[in-house]
């Protein structure tokens, strides 16, 4: 499979070394983009001509004016597939522009470059076919499935509604909570802001130019928006009532059970905090494996004795900041180091 990739931001640098991992080799346009010499075409035509599958890592704002110069050049032999955050929009101007003739799918990657990096796992796909190109689309999705993707078949409609309630709330949170001071360094945090903190540091290091596309370019974003502000709204006039009457049961927090409230709610906080730590394995497995690769290439032994023993004591250390290395009383003669439920 030959593939060029036109557009080679952040993402497409990312997905580049995603295709080299899986074992695909590319090509990559970009008229300002500072590409490596072994990925670079010569121009834009010839990068056209010589692949067989074109992947636009474009803005979206920029879609419209790329496939006007991309249709004079393109063959109904080759495949064509955008990887843009929204979905209704791109998908229209691939229909417009390629319709019937040249074979195209849109494409959503769920992961971007810093995702990447930190090997977060599963990567998922959302894939939305052109009733008009069936076989394209299981052209993308077992090019995507070799890269280690799940594929998720939807169709632009119900992946913005989705992505209108998830991806572009979250940024828009993410922008309202960084606004008021709550990304600034700060003294203390308490737990429930852990979770927080890590969504906001997510947003702002891997996709903060996203943030206008994912508000304006989303057709349900708006919507979205105001509902959530409308139920914010709501909420601050129920405290605010409550404050003056002395009330407020209407906005507690149910129990998680009849039985035993405390041990269902610890199960269940040990249940996601269990299914965290295998994502955080795996991802560390996949980094280990990332760093054997590295070695490789630059022929040192796999096996760093030094470094091993220094890090060692350095999780010993953390272990004992974390009251880790002894064993925990939970009551008359009952002792563990093991969690256990």
């Amino acid at each position: 499979m030959r593939i060029g990739i036109l557009g080679y931001g952040r993402f497409g640098r990312a997905l580049g070394s995603l295709l080299l991992e899986a074992g695909h080799n590319y090509r990559a346009w970009d008229p300002v983009a500072e590409i490596p010499a072994e990925h670079q075409s010569s121009g834009f035509q010839e990068l056209v001509a010589d692949q067989d599958t074109l992947i636009l890592a474009v803005p979206i704002r920029s879609l419209d004016g790329l496939l006007r110069d991309l249709r004079p050049h393109l063959r109904a032999d080759q495949l064509v597939f955008d990887v843009g955050s929204v979905k209704v929009g791109p998908c229209v101007l691939l229909e417009a522009h390629l319709g019937a003739a040249i074979p195209h799918a849109g494409t959503h990657p769920l992961f971007g470059p810093v995702s990447l990096a930190r090997a977060e796992r599963p990567l998922r796909v959302v894939l939305c076919p052109s009733v008009s190109h069936p076989d394209a689309a299981r052209r993308v999705e077992g090019l995507f499935r070799s890269l280690g993707c799940e594929v998720l078949r939807q169709s632009p409609e119900d992946h913005d509604r989705v992505m209108a309630t998830t991806h572009a709330l979250t940024f828009f949170l993410a922008k309202g909570l960084l606004a008021v001071g709550a990304g600034a360094e700060l003294p203390f945090t308490p737990p429930p802001f852990h979770a927080i903190a890590r969504t906001l540091e997510s947003v702002r290091e891997d996709a903060g130019h996203l943030f206008a596309a994912l508000q304006n370019e989303n057709p349900f974003a708006m919507g979205a928006r105001e509902g959530l502000l409308e139920a914010l709204s709501a909420i601050h006039s129920s405290l605010a009532e409550a404050a003056e009457t002395g009330g407020g049961e209407q906005l507690s927090i149910p129990d998680l059970g009849t039985r035993s409230p405390a041990l269902q709610e610890a199960r269940n906080h040990i249940d996601a905090l269990d299914q965290e730590l295998v994502d955080l394995l795996a991802r560390r497995t996949e980094l280990v494996l990332r760093a054997g690769r590295a070695k490789a290439e630059l022929s040192l032994p796999i096996h760093d004795p030094e470094r091993e023993a220094a890090q060692l004591q350095a999780r010993r250390a953390w272990a004992q900041e974390a009251d880790l290395s002894t064993p925990r009383d939970l009551g008359p003669n009952r002792l563990f180091k093991a969690p256990i439920t």
